[in-house]
């Protein structure tokens, strides 16, 4: 099997390729961290939701 040469300018190109999609993918992680911490905020406040009807609901009997 022949080996693959590339010029420096190839290589830099991959390099700065590999970078950007490195970027982006940090990019998306934080994004996905703040949904996260948006569905946690929501869970809590549904499920303090739901506690406080179910005191109504038994207060009610």
């Amino acid at each position: 099997m022949p080996s693959s040469r590339y010029t420096k300018a190839q290589l830099e190109e991959i390099v700065y390729t590999q970078l950007d999609n490195l970027n982006a993918i940090h990019d998306l992680l934080r994004i996905m961290k703040l949904q996260n911490e948006l569905i946690e905020n929501a869970n809590k406040k549904l499920k303090d939701e739901v506690i406080d009807f179910k005191k109504r609901v038994n207060y009610g009997k």
